[in-house]
């Protein structure tokens, strides 16, 4: 549309959230809206990775993206979309699926879950999240 005004786009980050690995922030929004990064299973404080199994991992994900989600005045009940990837589909879709399922109330968000070549760990998820006005 000619004319629309420009969304100013907002760098939300915290410290309780691994910092990011590479050229990319934790996550970007809008007033509206916000989209994270894929998000991995570090400790933040010191980086190492957190469990040994997807289940742990996943947990680890999901308290990493909850601190990101706060920064951006967000939780999980205003979470309309993710994306996961697993290093393992078909292995480990059940276990992680049962603590996600954890983490979510209805209506869920939509989902697509993936395998992929993850970079030393078993589990990846980003978010995009509608910020309450």
């Amino acid at each position: 549309m000619i004319g629309a005004p420009v969304a100013t786009k907002i760098r939300f980050s915290t410290d309780q959230a691994p910092a990011p690995a590479g050229a990319y922030s934790q996550a970007i929004g809008t007033e509206t809206l916000v989209w994270t990064a894929g998000i991995g299973p570090q400790d933040p404080e010191t980086g190492e990775i957190v469990g040994t199994d997807v289940a742990e991992q996943t947990e680890q994900v999901l308290r990493n993206l909850e601190a990101i989600l706060a920064a951006a005045g967000c939780g999980f009940a205003d979470v309309v979309k993710t994306t996961a990837h697993l290093a393992h589909l078909e292995r480990d879709f059940h276990a992680y699926d049962a603590v996600y399922r954890r983490a979510f109330s209805e209506p869920l968000p939509v989902r697509t879950t993936v395998g992929s070549q993850l970079y030393g760990i078993l589990v990846e998820i980003d978010v995009v999240a509608v910020r309450p006005q």
